[in-house]
């Protein structure tokens, strides 16, 4: 056993102090692969380990600053052949006030509130185009009101300036044209949508409220008014 030990000891310090020979076969493949970075380093072959080999056999140092740019790291490589080259990457961002390009982000807002577009739509269409929220999420339409809330950007309103009608294209009614055919006031067609009386929705906040009825429901809520009218009246 102390032999065979010996042996292998001898061995490796042999191997250890032998100069690495390669054939001409061993240096083209090797070239090759030199050419071909990307494809070593995703390749599925290639492991952890691998990856930070290579790293470390073409990068020398890196430096990075995360102030240097608004809502970027940059940063520069020194390659082990003494080249340096410089990049910058958006980052992930807590608050807006640290947004890559916040003056893009509020100006895209403004022209696709202005052209009409709901909270939900103009989320989907920033995502589409390539914009991301603070913490890298995709935008969504409670991110949009909140900025425009902040940005002071009012909702458009689907009837423009122009004061509500009683009823909507859809066939939906307004607030005051849901009281008007109720026989009831605004304030009370709003007690009964808490109450679950009667169903609404708003395309977004800050628009007008759309009110379902039906001439069965018309009917019920003006024969319950008359009879809450009666009752006051007795009561007094």
């Amino acid at each position: 056993m102390r032999a065979a030990e010996t042996i292998e000891q001898d061995y490796e310090r042999w191997r250890s102090d032998e100069p690495l020979v390669l054939s001409e076969a061993d240096r083209d493949g090797l070239l090759a692969l030199g050419e071909d970075l990307p494809g070593i380093w995703h390749s599925s072959s290639t492991t952890a380990a691998e990856r930070k080999s290579i790293l470390r056999l073409i990068i020398c140092e890196v430096v990075l600053d995360q102030k240097r740019l608004q809502g970027q790291v940059w940063f520069k490589i020194l390659w082990q052949t003494g080249a340096t080259s410089e990049h910058s990457l958006q980052r992930c961002v807590h608050t807006y006030g640290n947004y890559i390009d916040i003056d893009k982000l509020r100006e895209r807002v403004t022209e696709l509130n202005a052209a009409g577009k709901m909270d939900k739509e103009i989320a989907s269409r920033l995502n589409a185009e390539g914009f991301i929220a603070a913490r890298n999420c995709a935008f969504k339409g409670d991110n949009v009101w909140l900025l425009r809330r902040r940005w002071g950007i009012p909702t458009v309103k689907i009837n423009g300036t122009s004061a509500n009608p009683d009823r909507w294209p859809d066939g939906t009614y307004s607030v005051q044209g849901a009281a008007a055919a109720l026989g009831v006031t605004p304030q009370t067609i709003f007690k009964y949508r808490t109450r679950g009386l009667v169903e609404g929705r708003q395309l977004a906040k800050g628009q007008p409220w759309q009110i379902e009825l039906t001439d069965e429901l018309i009917e019920t809520l003006r024969i319950r008014a008359q009879r809450n009218r009666r009752s006051r009246k007795q009561a007094s």
